[in-house]
């Protein structure tokens, strides 16, 4: 039974595979980032003292999500209010919430997808002039948000409060991309597919590759996929619907026709 490789880290990667093993898949993660959460330097300990300066507050993560929770706990038992928080996507609202019991606005569902670009579609985010922006985020990664709010007027401040850490496949993982020895592959990270290419053998750019973004996909197109599919967004149940179109898990009922 060839497996679904996924290759997101932590607690969202275990919400991956359990809802891909619940809708019947077989499932094996490749390990090939760790997210590590930074000390926080003087100046990010005065960012979380002055966070009632802000105005909006934009998270690009769910681990963002959680050092951010873990940070404000220390110097907010309540939060100040007049807030406005913000996240590239669901699964980041909803740690937002759970963690900060604040309301988050995402993407528009209009956009089809939770990315950068969708998100500066809102229009609270349009007009800007003389408001300060805080940006939680982990270190490196796209600098879209950051410039497009400062073009159009924020004072934006960016708090980089985590690492990613790229780490080789294991062995049976390199053998898996190098023969193309699986059913299809699960990419949400562009840092990991640039990451994982390296390994990708002529085999494995011909199967099923599913990212959660346009962007993906036209970054998998570079990189010499050829058979990409492009989930509606990033959450456990669109990547679980756009893998269905590819493939049944074994054992499923097949409609022969008549």
């Amino acid at each position: 039974m060839q497996p679904v490789l996924i290759t997101r880290p932590g607690e969202r990667g275990k919400a991956l595979a359990d809802a891909l093993h619940d809708s019947g898949f077989a499932v094996e993660t490749l390990p090939v980032m760790r997210l590590v959460p930074l000390v926080p330097t003087p100046a990010q300990r005065d960012i979380w003292l002055n966070l009632d300066q802000y105005q909006k507050v934009i998270v690009v993560s769910p681990f963002a999500a959680h050092c951010l929770s873990d940070a404000l706990e220390n110097y907010w038992p309540q939060l100040p209010v007049g807030i406005d928080y913000y996240s590239v996507g669901t699964a980041t609202a909803e740690a937002l919430y759970q963690r900060l019991g604040v309301r988050v606005r995402t993407p528009p569902q209009s956009a089809c997808e939770d990315t950068s670009e969708a998100l500066l579609t809102l229009p609270s985010l349009r007009q800007l002039e003389d408001q300060k922006v805080l940006m939680v985020a982990g270190e490196g990664g796209r600098t879209l948000l950051a410039e497009t709010l400062t073009a159009r007027g924020a004072r934006v401040t960016r708090s980089e409060i985590y690492r990613r850490e790229h780490v080789a496949p294991p062995p049976a993982g390199v053998q898996r991309l190098h023969t193309g020895d699986y059913q299809a592959l699960i990419v949400t990270s562009g840092e990991i597919l640039q990451h994982l290419a390296k390994w990708c053998h002529q085999d494995a750019l011909h199967q099923p590759l599913i990212v959660s973004s346009r962007r993906l996909a036209t970054l998998a197109d570079t990189l010499g996929f050829t058979a990409t599919t492009v989930a509606s967004g990033a959450t456990p149940p669109a990547l679980t619907a756009a893998l269905a179109h590819v493939g049944s898990p074994p054992g499923a009922d097949v409609d022969q026709g008549l």
